[in-house]
Order: structure tokens, then C-alpha cells, then sequence
């Protein structure tokens, strides 16, 4: 399936990693207080290095998660 995301030039893209704390193990609802973002990354290894040290630093709370985002 084609991703007009994943078409365009990676330099213009901007990357984030967004996870926090959720409800349940669903990962449907974070809850309120534990939302944590960083960035933004102008280059996704980048981010992907934030994102291995949160889920690093967090692995032994299985209500915890990140991911990375793009904008254009």
C-alpha cells in the first residue's frame, strides 16, 4: 500500500517520539499526567535512538510505550 508519508524527502520530514503510561495493556488510553514527547528529530536515526532509550529506561513497565512520528 503506498504512504504519501513515506514518499517524500526525508530532510523536510520531522520526527518525534510520543509515548507515556497507558491504562491498560490495550494501549487505547495513556493516562493523564504521564504523556511525554520528544523532539523534534531531523533525522529518524536519531529519533530511533530517543526511542530505544525510553523503552530502555521504561522496559520493566509493561504499561509503557513509545513511538515515532513524522510531519511533513
Amino acid at each position: 500500500m503506498f504512504n504519501a508519508i513515506d514518499a517524500m524527502p526525508a530532510a523536510r520530514r520531522k520526527y518525534w517520539v510520543v509515548g507515556g503510561k497507558y491504562e491498560t495493556l490495550t494501549f487505547d488510553r495513556l493516562v493523564n499526567g504521564t504523556q511525554s514527547v520528544f523532539g523534534p528529530f531531523g533525522e529518524r536515526e536519531e529519533a530511533e535512538t530517543c526511542w530505544r532509550e525510553q523503552t530502555e529506561r521504561t522496559r520493566s513497565q509493561a504499561a509503557m510505550r513509545f513511538t515515532i512520528a513524522s510531519e511533513p
